[in-house]
């Protein structure tokens, strides 16, 4: 899987993301790096815990990692999560979670493939 198509499978901006950081090694080894952030696991252990504030925070995160990156469909499902958290609030905000949840998958699932015939 090149690069391109896997911007593709997430359903990101991979255009965007080249404007910005000028070089596919530059892009590819930001996009490899995401799978160490610990930003999503933070959202659901703030989740559990039902901490409002710390779950914004770690939505937030996201967001703004995906803006950098070009993740486009998880960076809006995160948006949404984020504005919905500002209050430090949870009601209402399952199927937002669950958005971010599939979206997040979706994403992590297209960087395991890149990553791996990277490496064969």
């Amino acid at each position: 899987m090149s690069l391109q198509e896997c911007y593709k499978a997430l359903e990101g901006d991979y255009e965007g993301v080249a404007s910005r950081l000028r070089s596919e090694k530059m892009i590819k080894k930001f996009v490899l790096k995401f799978l160490n952030d610990a930003s999503y696991q933070g959202l659901l252990t703030a989740l559990e815990e039902k901490n409002g504030e710390e779950a914004f925070r770690a939505a937030h995160t996201i967001k703004g990692v995906c803006q950098n990156l070009g993740f486009t469909k998880l960076g809006d499902s995160s948006s949404r999560l984020t504005d919905a958290l500002r209050s430090g609030s949870m009601d209402g905000v399952e199927k937002l979670v669950e958005k971010v949840k599939g979206d997040y998958e979706q994403t992590v699932n297209a960087i395991r493939i890149l990553e791996s015939e990277s490496e064969s």
